[in-house]
């Protein structure tokens, strides 16, 4: 724990130890944060901030995401020639909180860097 100023700064490794203590079978969060000399409601925000993947040590590299392929897709322009249909493309995705559709042949550093950043 750091002090800044007045106040205290704990580290996410502290605040990460402090919330697993609240997800134990018959933990109290104001025990706990009493115990810690923390205010219940900091230790809410910190458990909603574990949930969302706000503690973890280190991000995955590459994870599995669930994919589903919709078939029947029309377009509503002319033909396609061999080369647009080797290049062009629709990919949506779903994230619960976000969505995100990508036409074309996008650059995949720039889908990964995208979606990374959505996954925060």
């Amino acid at each position: 724990m750091e002090m800044r100023g007045r106040r205290r700064f704990r580290t996410k490794a502290e605040r990460r130890q402090i919330v697993e203590e609240t997800l134990k079978p018959g933990a109290s969060v104001s025990q706990v944060a009493r115990a810690h000399d923390v205010n219940a409601n900091q230790v809410f925000h910190w458990r909603r901030q574990y949930r969302a993947g706000w503690f973890e040590e280190e991000r995955k590299q590459t994870a599995l995401l669930p994919v589903k392929i919709i078939g029947g897709v029309t377009r509503k322009r002319g033909p396609v020639t061999s080369t647009q249909a080797k290049t062009a493309g629709i990919i949506d995705i779903d994230l619960g909180h976000a969505r995100v559709r990508i036409e074309g042949s996008p650059d995949p550093s720039c889908v990964r860097a995208a979606l990374e950043g959505l996954l925060r």
